[in-house]
């Protein structure tokens, strides 16, 4: 079981006027975290679209539980919940990593494509990915 953390400190530009992350920025924290996560693996996304893969977002899912604020210090937890050779899922939780509560919690939905975004099969184009993806999967 893998699960990859990000860590950062929210910027000014990511509040709205209440003070507040505003919501539109948790599908850029989730793809920083998912950035991050291939790159744990050893596949960071340059090399994976260097073998002409893409990995185009088809679903996501966002739920608030707590407000994120100007300067706190957050963790995204990412994971993978479900893959098969043509579709990968991710499970992300978002927390203050100084009081550890739970902000927000989300979901991606993805497709393994080619350039010209035709589906294609992961575990005969990159095998290696792959096998690795499959010991991961919670």
């Amino acid at each position: 079981m893998f699960i990859s953390e990000t860590k950062f400190t929210v910027r000014y530009a990511e509040t709205d006027q209440m003070g507040i992350v505003h919501h539109s920025n948790y599908p850029v924290w989730f793809e920083a975290a998912r950035t991050g996560f291939f790159k744990k693996l050893g596949f960071p996304y340059s090399k994976i679209e260097g073998e002409g893969i893409l990995l185009p977002l088809t679903d996501i899912k966002c739920c608030f539980k707590n407000p994120a604020r100007y300067e706190d210090e957050i963790e995204i937890r990412v994971k993978v919940i479900k893959l098969t050779c043509v579709r990968i899922m991710f499970f992300y939780e978002v927390y203050n990593d100084l009081d550890k509560n739970l902000i927000a919690t989300g979901e991606t939905a993805h497709a393994w494509t080619d350039k010209s975004l035709k589906p294609l099969n992961l575990e005969k184009r990159l095998p290696g990915l792959y096998e690795v993806l499959k010991r991961v999967v919670f």
